[in-house]
């Protein structure tokens, strides 16, 4: 009988992340308010959309399997060469070349229990073993016991996503400068900068190109392109090459370079929608604090509205959902008890209010 490898065949039959599709099918919904997955409810730029729809016409053509163009671009936002960066088609499929590159069978990773859970899946598809720390009781990384795990053992790679996901917490520069500066030389630093669009440059990690860190940024969540795959990672020349070796190279929509590209070229509308982003945090927590509920105060596109116990919260995300609107809901404490719901339009908000009331309204009656 012909069978998986042993790594493979180890991991129980899974479904990572039920879409809202599978959901609107299972539940018989002709419609769904969509604020589970962190997508831009606010569209990708005008620009970009233009750009995308005139070179629809050569889309049997292969993309560039260099993305030199976009690099070229990149590079001049970053201040650094290109040949320090590499496109891939979003974050997921970058955080999996890296866990291939440097991650051996059976060697540790480090992540946090409970945050973006990709990392685990390509951890254990690849053959490593996942080690966690647990949040710090507000939701933050707690960079304190990662360290202390990565100074136990030797360890190849720790992941940190700054702004976290799911709990919307920012950890600041110099926290995350020293956390950085006392991992083990031959640690490297996978640092998820998802959300990075919605905070203030000045606030993230300095620029460093070294081998021992790599950066990981996307376009789906402030540019808008979720749907279109494509991200980057800022690291080091050395790394680049490695990575060289594994990537899928035509792995990249080439309508999704052409976006990116506009997409860079109308920083006018990124701005757009990081206010419109804060808009929408500052009314979910309003609509918390009316309704006697704590929430997590976010650096993301979505926020943690917490109801208590990891039971209320789940009926409350399945009673949402009855009504049509969509949420997702953290997994692991201290954030289990919460629903996380992304920052929509205003009817999207009015939507998601309006159902949150009825839902609380009818349990309490």
């Amino acid at each position: 009988m012909i069978r998986p490898t042993r790594a493979v065949e180890a991991i129980p039959e899974m479904t990572p992340f039920v879409g809202p599709e599978q959901l609107m099918r299972e539940h018989g919904l002709r419609e769904l308010v969509r604020l589970g997955a962190n997508e831009s409810a606010f569209g990708p730029s005008p620009k970009a959309m233009r750009a995308m729809s005139d070179e629809l016409e050569r889309l049997a053509w292969y993309g560039d399997p260099e993305s030199l163009d976009l690099r070229d671009a990149l590079a001049e936002k970053h201040a650094c060469r290109a040949e320090q960066i590499v496109v891939g088609a979003g974050i997921d499929d970058l955080m999996g070349l890296a866990v291939r590159a440097f991650v051996g069978p059976g060697a540790p990773a480090l992540t946090t229990r409970g945050t973006y859970p990709t990392l685990i899946y390509h951890v254990l598809g690849y053959g490593g073993t996942p080690v966690e720390a647990p949040y710090r009781d507000d939701g933050t990384p707690d960079c304190d016991a990662l360290l202390s795990l990565a100074r136990s053992q030797p360890t190849p790679i720790v992941y940190l996503a700054n702004p976290d996901n799911p709990s919307g917490r920012f950890i600041p520069r110099d926290d995350v400068a020293r956390f950085y500066e006392s991992l083990p030389a031959g640690t490297l630093l996978l640092l998820d900068e998802a959300y990075a669009d919605f905070v203030d440059e000045s606030e993230l990690l300095p620029a460093d190109f070294s081998d021992r860190l790599i950066r990981l940024r996307t376009f789906s969540k402030a540019y808008g392109m979720a749907g279109a795959r494509i991200g980057y990672a800022l690291t080091s020349e050395r790394n680049v090459r490695v990575f060289q070796k594994i990537r899928l190279h035509y792995g990249i929509n080439r309508n999704a370079q052409v976006g990116a590209l506009s997409s860079l070229e109308d920083d006018e509308f990124r701005q757009y929608v990081v206010e419109q982003t804060a808009r929408a945090r500052d009314d979910y927590y309003r609509i918390a604090r009316e309704l006697s509920c704590r929430y997590v105060e976010s650096a993301t596109n979505f926020v943690c509205i917490d109801f208590e116990t990891r039971e209320r919260a789940v009926r409350v995300m399945n009673e949402l959902l009855r009504r049509g609107v969509w949420v997702r809901k953290p997994g692991a404490p201290p954030l289990d008890s919460c629903i996380r719901v992304s920052a929509g339009t205003e009817p999207m908000r009015r939507a998601f209010e309006s159902a949150l009331r009825a839902v609380l309204e009818e349990a309490a009656a």
